[in-house]
């Protein structure tokens, strides 16, 4: 279910000066933009509440504020008979507070480690994350 956009980013950024000079606007092309890769989401988004077997969506980061992005979940989750969870902006704007719940969780659970220990992996995945405190 991983997404990358470096590509369709790298393509918008090499040609973004000319399209604006031919007469699109920077509206016209962030639209154009936003309706390609939240249908992409979306499509992974389902594809993973099948693979799950799974029946709630919540839509959580920065990209989370845009309505129109929840427009489009809640209209798959709809048709799926989903539950689409979008938290408000106190909680969108960056992923950094659900870090530290998870780290506050952890702690609970009685994970510790050594400052001198502990790394940064940018592309952590977070299916990779042990959640001991989780009982399924």
């Amino acid at each position: 279910m991983d997404v990358s956009f470096s590509g369709i980013l790298t393509y918008m950024e090499e040609r973004t000066s000319n399209l604006l000079k031919t007469g699109y606007t920077a509206e016209d092309l962030c639209f154009s933009l936003q309706e390609t890769i939240f249908p992409m989401l979306v499509e992974t988004t389902e594809r993973a509440l099948a693979h799950c077997n799974s029946n709630e969506v919540l839509i959580v980061g920065g990209v989370g504020c845009n309505v129109r992005l929840q427009e489009m979940m809640g209209e798959m989750c709809k048709e799926r008979g989903a539950k689409l969870f979008a938290t408000d902006e106190r909680f969108c704007i960056d992923n950094g507070v659900m870090i530290a719940h998870v780290g506050a969780e952890m702690f609970k659970a009685g994970v510790r480690m050594q400052w001198e220990d502990s790394f940064i992996t940018q592309r952590y995945r977070t299916d990779e994350v042990k959640t001991i405190w989780r009982v399924d």
